[in-house]
């Protein structure tokens, strides 16, 4: 089984690598090759988180790629992202398979867009699949499929996406601003679609239905040789419709809407028996019974070409081969290929503001493990109105701009990117994320920018001033714990002191060690001087009870020196005075002692700020 596996993503590489090929089976993520036309799949869950994935009833006649289907119900617009070239000439093919799946017996219909340009409107039906086709000039390195929804209760869905990059002389006379929706691609004669085998850019080529009047030639050659630069692969040559005589003309189907519009239209030619000197077949294009070609002589074993362009046209359009009037056989016709041609495509939002807040802000706020609920947003953020991202507003320019984020409540994470060339926002709502780090300076110098919403985040450090000077910008920073407002000591979101300039660290535990200074220095200083101050008015003391007990001596006779020691006990009053001034001292250390150490206790215990 493993070997088997490692074969089949061998193969399917094999087929990417050497055909530039795509092929995306929408709804499951398996990896194989279908055998119908030996073209390797991959599933979708690389290129699309959200929708859901339906597994069809089996059914042994289904084609494989059609057994699955993922539909969205949770968006207006779901896209998937497919890496490209730019600047190159791509066809971009898209396939809907009801079946279904739903129970609900009601085939919905809903819009198809690429790169941010209307595509068709997809109309579905129970038992029968559908595709639609586009050949355009990329103008990015991403491609965009989306489906849109437009109605309540029809909700898209997608069953498989192709995608094959064509050579740069194919269509060449299609405006490299314009894209080819394909209306009809059919094979005349073939009795089996013709498609990646015999077409190396797996154009599908479906068998035309013969009606009355219409016969079937086969080619005498086994290799027509194709030198066109529309390269029809060489099977759809070798058969042709054709009529049973001159004067019947051939009636092309073009499948084309019914109201006019701008057509492309290739017709292949070539020759399919050996003609005699006096056999001769020439027609010529005729619209509405008007020439509209010079006559043209198909050559037997080679292919030739017949284009028309810079016509409009309906259903109710006429086209016919006819007969020229030297002509001894009738017209024959062996391929054909109706486009549609679209109006200009669109050059997408503005490069400032278009890929730039998907990709960076993927790669800025969310964790490589957490679902990428950026990422998973695809196509033109603004493009085609109304069906922007759900999380912007855009303005209505032809090159849109981005005038609001909404992401609010999204699980964001991580550092705020520099999205400063959005120079257009007037809103930014990122409240209740989980960002971090520093609020940006820049935010302050959008232009348009009205209104900021960063609450419920773990923003820290100083609000910039380019913020809190700006008077026309109204700001939500509330419930930022770690957030300062500005200068060296500020209050945060939270109404909380914090020190030291660019605020607190991210902990919120950080503290600034000039309080401990302050409660040590201060107190010893003040009961130094208090002290000094107590022994000075001690001693004073002191000295006047000596006197006062000296002249008490000399009167009552006692003592023969005048500054002698007294020879005999103090008097009771003065002993009295000296054991209070003493108790007095000891208070006063014992208080001021006991004031320094709970302020030294008081400093050296952490504090949290958030519980104060």
């Amino acid at each position: 089984m493993a070997t088997f596996l490692l074969f089949l993503i061998i193969a399917a590489s094999a087929f990417s690598t050497l055909n530039a090929d795509v092929n995306i089976d929408c709804g499951t993520s398996e990896l194989y090759i279908a055998d119908d036309y030996s073209i390797g799949w991959v599933g979708d869950d690389t290129y699309i988180q959200h929708g859901e994935s339906v597994q069809l009833k089996s059914s042994t006649s289904l084609y494989q790629p059609l057994a699955t289907l993922r539909v969205f119900t949770d968006r207006k617009k779901s896209c998937y992202n497919i890496d490209s070239s730019n600047l190159s000439k791509v066809l971009v093919r898209a396939y809907f398979y009801y079946g279904n799946y739903d129970g609900k017996s009601s085939p919905p219909s809903f819009d198809l867009h690429f790169d941010g340009n209307h595509w068709d409107t997809v109309e579905t039906s129970i038992d029968q699949s559908v595709f639609y086709e586009v050949i355009y000039v990329t103008k990015t390195d991403t491609i965009s499929v989306c489906v849109a929804q437009t109605a309540p209760n029809m909700f898209p869905f997608i069953s498989a996406i192709e995608v094959r990059d064509l050579d740069s002389k194919m269509y060449a006379e299609l405006d490299s601003n314009r894209a080819l929706m394909l209306r009809r691609r059919v094979a005349y004669g073939t009795k089996a679609i013709v498609r990646s085998i015999d077409d190396i850019y797996d154009r599908i080529w479906v068998p035309a239905v013969s009606v009355d009047g219409l016969t079937v030639l086969t080619s005498d050659e086994i290799l027509v040789d194709v030198g066109l630069d529309d390269s029809p692969p060489s099977a759809v040559l070798l058969n042709a419709f054709s009529t049973a005589s001159t004067s019947s003309s051939i009636k092309l189907g073009t499948n084309l809407p019914s109201t006019k519009v701008p057509i492309y239209m290739n017709m292949y030619f070539s020759e399919v028996s050996v003609l005699d000197s006096t056999q001769t077949r020439s027609f010529e294009l005729q619209v509405d019974g008007t020439p509209n070609s010079k006559p043209f002589i198909p050559v037997y074993g080679k292919a030739g070409e017949m284009t028309l362009t810079n016509v409009t046209a309906s259903s109710s359009t006429n086209f016919t081969l006819a007969a020229t009037s030297d002509s001894t056989l009738p017209p024959l016709i062996n391929a054909l290929e109706v486009f549609t041609v679209s109006d200009d495509l669109t050059d997408g939002t503005n490069s400032a503001d278009g890929w730039y807040p998907r990709l960076k802000f993927t790669s800025y706020f969310l964790h490589p493990r957490q679902f990428d609920v950026l990422g998973d947003w695809g196509g033109d953020p603004c493009l085609p109105s109304p069906y922007s991202w759900d999380w912007i507003n855009c303005t209505s320019d032809s090159t849109p701009r981005v005038t609001a984020l909404h992401l609010d409540s999204f699980g964001l994470s991580g550092l705020l990117p520099d999205f400063s060339s959005m120079t257009s926002l007037e809103t930014i709502d990122m409240h209740n994320n989980s960002l971090i780090g520093s609020i940006p300076e820049f935010l302050g110098t959008l232009p348009n920018l009205k209104q900021l919403n960063l609450a419920g985040n773990g923003l820290s450090g100083s609000i910039p001033s380019s913020i809190t000077n700006n008077k026309k910008l109204k700001l939500v920073v509330t419930d930022n714990p770690d957030l300062c407002v500005s200068g060296k000591s500020c209050k945060t979101a939270s109404g909380v002191d914090t020190f030291g300039s660019g605020g607190s660290s991210s902990s919120g535990k950080k503290k600034s060690k000039v309080p401990v200074i302050l409660g040590t220095t201060i107190p010893v200083f003040v009961l130094f001087w208090v002290i000094a101050g107590v022994c000075a008015v001690l001693h004073h003391k002191r000295k006047s009870a000596a006197i006062a007990t000296g002249n008490a001596v000399q009167a009552g006779g006692g003592g023969s020196k005048p500054y002698g020691n007294p020879q005999g006990p103090q008097p009771q009053a003065v002993q009295t005075q000296t054991t209070a001034n003493n108790n007095m001292v000891q208070n006063i250390v014992h208080d001021f002692v006991v004031n320094v150490q709970e302020q030294l206790q008081s400093a050296q215990v952490p504090v949290d700020q958030n519980n104060q």
